[in-house]
């Protein structure tokens, strides 16, 4: 279980018991703090807010103020004499992550895993028909011209495909499979 929340303006991958530094937030040592702005939450589902998840809260400890490390900012205008030499160290609040509470009662919009998974394979196993390069691809594997008759035959191709297996994408196989069955309809042969 994990959530995605928004800390003093940055983001942050949060678990249970989980130590984080971040920018200096109001509170002393020992205070407890919330934070309401979820973005996602992974408890089973993924719950993705639009712009926020309601009802879920993340509890904090604040263990300690710090600063970080020193950063020197040094400028220089050569042949001008002109030399500044500064140094900065970020304010930062050490907080551990003490509990992800209001699942129960909160409205969840769940993704599916299957949904997630499809997504993962579309990217890579899937044939995208807006691409130029990923129809010339297909075109030259099957020793048909790149011509844009050729293309345009193709995605007209791709959508009676995906309209005859009922699917919204189409791997690489299934693509090949199309052309060499309808291969008559495609203009001209590379020579």
């Amino acid at each position: 279980m994990f959530a995605i929340v928004e800390i003093a303006g940055l983001q942050y991958k949060v678990e249970q018991d989980q130590k984080l530094f971040v920018n200096r937030l109001k509170g002393e040592k020992g205070d407890k703090v919330s934070f309401d702005k979820i973005l996602l939450t992974v408890n089973g589902s993924i719950t993705v807010g639009a712009p926020a998840v309601s009802g879920i809260v993340v509890d904090a400890e604040i263990l300690d103020h710090v600063k970080a490390d020193k950063v020197i900012v040094f400028k220089k205008k050569r042949r001008k004499g002109y030399q500044v030499k500064n140094g900065h160290r970020q304010s930062l609040t050490q907080i551990q992550i003490t509990g992800i509470t209001g699942f129960e009662g909160a409205p969840k919009r769940a993704v599916k895993k299957e949904t997630v998974k499809a997504e993962v394979l579309s990217d890579s196993a899937t044939v995208n028909f807006s691409e130029d390069h990923e129809l010339n691809y297909h075109l030259k594997k099957n020793n048909l011209s790149q011509s844009k008759e050729n293309r345009e035959t193709l995605i007209t191709l791709g959508k009676a495909v995906k309209v005859e297996l009922e699917k919204t994408v189409l791997t690489h196989e299934e693509v090949d499979a199309a052309i060499v069955k309808n291969i008559d309809q495609f203009k001209a042969l590379n020579k």
